[in-house]
């Protein structure tokens, strides 16, 4: 074993310091990949336990600000449930307490809306399944129909029926939540969906016929991607990577 092995730990099995420091990492990462937008948008990792409490950022900080001490413990109510000095933003409780609430499978929740996501989900279309990274996201796609801020309890249920069993969820005329089991598949998730709203945006400017690929590959492409999901390792692999990357460039994440 080297250095560059990964060690894959299910989110269970990890302590809450070990899940502040990688959740720490994922805002890092966005901030590095230029994912962000102001002090806003959201990341949340559930907390090992029966309250269905999580982690998340606090309002008013940077995503580079972020750090594994000043991260919140918010209930699924999206009220402190640890004394900080901060408080929490009151547009993320809705949509990532009740997900952590009632999708068991799901350990984090990364929300965002870059611009070419933004522009993809304020058109009629879906999101395309023609390219490499759309056709891995074939069957794994859920919608839902704008409603203005998402800050109010009534809106809980709606969304949590729009997402279904989905792992991603377009939030019509805003941008995107991408969840999975834990934060390296919440990362390779959300660098897929925004890779393909990048080139689908692209796609989109070059005159020409669009080259459309049959249902029977999307679906082979979804499954193959499938297989790679499964292998936790990969997604490890994947996250690790890209960390060591951000902090050799900004060593102030370090």
């Amino acid at each position: 074993m080297n250095d560059l092995t990964p060690i894959h730990k299910p989110l269970a099995e990890m302590t809450e310091a070990e899940l502040r420091v990688q959740l720490a990492d994922f805002y890092h990462l966005v901030s590095y990949m230029g994912w962000t937008e102001l002090i806003f948008n959201h990341i949340s990792v559930r907390l090992p336990g029966d309250e269905h409490a999580y982690l998340v950022n606090p309002m008013g900080l940077h995503y580079d600000e972020v750090t594994p001490e000043n991260l919140l413990v918010v209930g699924v109510d999206g009220k402190l449930k640890r004394e900080s000095p901060y408080k929490p933003n009151p547009a993320g409780f809705a949509l990532h307490g009740v997900i952590h609430e009632h999708r068991p499978d799901v350990g984090c929740v990364a929300h965002t809306h870059t611009t070419p996501i933004s522009a993809i989900v304020g058109k009629m279309a879906p999101i395309s399944h023609d390219n490499f990274n759309g056709a891995q996201l074939y069957g794994r796609v859920a919608y839902h129909e704008f409603e203005g801020i998402t800050i109010y309890d009534t809106e809980r249920e709606r969304m949590l029926a729009s997402l279904g069993d989905k792992h991603v969820l377009v939030l019509r005329n805003h941008g995107i939540a991408v969840c999975e089991a834990d934060i390296p598949l919440t990362f390779f998730l959300l660098w897929t969906v925004q890779r393909a709203a990048e080139i689908q945006c692209a796609t989109a400017g070059i005159p020409g016929p669009d080259s459309t690929l049959p249902e029977g590959i999307k679906r082979k492409c979804a499954e193959d991607a499938q297989r790679l999901k499964d292998n936790s390792s990969f997604a490890t692999l994947l996250f690790d990577a890209m960390v060591r990357k951000m902090k050799r460039d900004c060593p102030h994440f370090a």
